[in-house]
């Protein structure tokens, strides 16, 4: 194809690094992009001084010895980032008065959970040795040697041929089922609480073995520094980022996408579109369901998501010396369950950025309590938006109310809340349902999900997708390898050899 010029729909992950290895590899492209900041869901906004942070927690590839690390080089992330480690991952204090904690360390952890409940000790080394296996599957870095990353391939094939039965093993078990494994209460319950319960094992066993490794690493700004850093390395590349452009439709002639309709009803043509928006607002609304046959359909008519969250972010006149750094917070059981919007809590999550100190003024501190939540129970209250809003207000109060059982004077020290529903997620980046990630793996779709998912839909050419929605198992790396994963098959198509580069 003689014309080089591609309009991407959406400057998240996916779109970004879409446009920046397309941009690396000689094409033309253009982003529109509804939101006024790149980044879609890697995002953080400021209330009061405070910065809430809406995505990041740890980042895979952390580490300059991964093989992911390469990708986050190439698109400007990992340049001068600072990444913190920690040495727990999260404290779950029962309802007994003892705490269990998760310790990133494998051994540390081993060590604990055998002297927290020495009855369950064939559980817990069932656990470790599934995070070990685990440590040992990290693909070479795109940057080492021909000769090395064939070596290192041929030893993760031979490593998963020998342990494919157990590799298959955690992959068909969900947490909720692993942890049955489990006698005592309080490690089940932690177990349950920090990993989505229908979720495959696999992906809890691999989270450890990252953080183990120092390969899941916190990056000191958060999310939005990030988001930033990579739309600086698109535009540097020769991109072009349209804010505020909604794309309403894509337009197709003669079964051949050429180009875009925005809101306002401007249109943009191009030899190819991407869409790296929302799958579900892609293929039905952008589309109007033309292109979408049975295969297409299945993962919205059957597929199971992320579940949808409320985030209530708070700024705290307080600097919370006294607690823990953590990857992913404390959790710790109410005085009586209460009912807070769609559900009724007898814990409460909460994550204190007290490693952070970007993200709030000097001596305070920014802190995050997120819950599963309903999108259809928003989108109705939402018909009565006063209704919406109290209901906003009173989770907000609700919050405030239960970290004083937690952390007492904390009422007198609040000083900024917010209150984000999937609505909020929805209305900012038009994730269908305000889902935060994409397709959830479970047991049941494993081996589906496992494959690469088409970035095409059938009878429609010169139209592709990137993005969570068709690289499973949601969180920042599948965007950005279904970004490369894209623009090498362009490559391919157009006779072009692939090639990337460093900033």
């Amino acid at each position: 194809m003689k014309d080089k010029s591609i309009i991407i729909i959406g400057a998240g992950f996916g779109g970004l690094s879409a446009g920046i290895y397309a941009q690396m590899n000689g094409y033309n492209t253009r982003i529109f992009e509804m939101h006024n900041l790149p980044g879609g869901l890697c995002t953080a906004w400021k209330r009061k001084g405070y910065t809430i942070d809406g995505c990041i927690h740890w980042l895979v590839g952390s580490s300059p010895l991964s093989g992911m690390h390469r990708y986050w080089e190439e698109v400007g992330i990992a340049q001068g980032r600072e990444f913190v480690y920690f040495d727990e991952y999260m404290r779950h204090e029962g309802v007994d008065g003892r705490t269990l904690t998760l310790y990133s360390n494998v051994d540390k952890l081993e060590r604990h959970l055998l002297e927290f409940s020495p009855q369950d000790a064939e559980a817990v080394r069932e656990l470790i040795s599934g995070i070990r296996l685990c440590m040992n599957f990290d693909p070479p870095s795109a940057s080492a040697p021909p000769l090395s990353r064939f070596l290192k391939g041929m030893t993760l094939g031979l490593l998963f041929a020998l342990r494919y039965r157990s590799i298959q093993k955690f992959l068909k078990t969900t947490t909720a089922d692993f942890v049955l494994k489990f006698k005592d209460p309080t490690i089940r319950e932690a177990l349950r609480e920090m990993w989505v319960p229908e979720f495959s094992m696999l992906f809890m066993l691999f989270t450890f073995a990252w953080l183990h490794k120092k390969n899941a690493g916190y990056p000191i700004g958060g999310s939005l520094p990030m988001s930033q850093a990579m739309a600086k390395r698109y535009l540097d590349l020769g991109g072009t980022i349209d804010y505020r452009s909604r794309v309403e439709k894509i337009i197709v002639e003669g079964g051949r996408v050429v180009g875009v309709r925005l809101a306002d009803g401007s249109e943009y043509r191009a030899a190819r579109v991407v869409s790296a928006a929302d799958g579900y607002a892609t293929i039905f609304s952008m589309l109007d369901g033309k292109y979408a046959d049975a295969k297409t359909r299945e993962p919205y008519e059957k597929w199971p998501t992320f579940p949808s969250i409320l985030m209530v972010g708070l700024g705290i006149k307080r600097t919370f010396d006294d607690e823990p750094k953590t990857v992913f917070g404390i959790s710790y059981p109410l005085s009586q369950p209460v009912e807070i919007a769609d559900a009724v809590q007898k814990r409460l999550w909460v994550h204190i950025y007290n490693q952070d100190p970007t993200l709030a003024p000097a001596g305070k501190t920014s802190v995050e309590v997120i819950l599963p939540s309903s999108y259809e129970y928003w989108k109705e209250l939402a018909k009565d938006q006063s209704a919406y809003k109290g209901k906003k207000d009173q989770v907000a109060r609700i919050i405030v109310e239960l970290l004083e059982q937690r952390f007492p004077g904390i009422s007198s020290q609040v000083e900024m809340v917010d209150v984000a529903t999937p609505l909020t997620f929805e209305r900012y980046t038009g994730n269908w349902k305000g889902n935060f990630e994409g397709w959830l793996i479970t047991p049941a779709n494993a081996s589906t999900l496992m494959r690469p998912m088409s970035q095409t839909l059938p009878g429609l050419q010169n139209f592709y997708m990137c993005g969570q929605w068709v690289q499973p198992g949601g969180g920042l790396p599948s965007g950005v390898m279904s970004g490369e994963r894209l623009v090498k098959s362009l490559c391919k198509q157009d006779g072009r050899r692939f090639h990337t580069t460093i900033a």
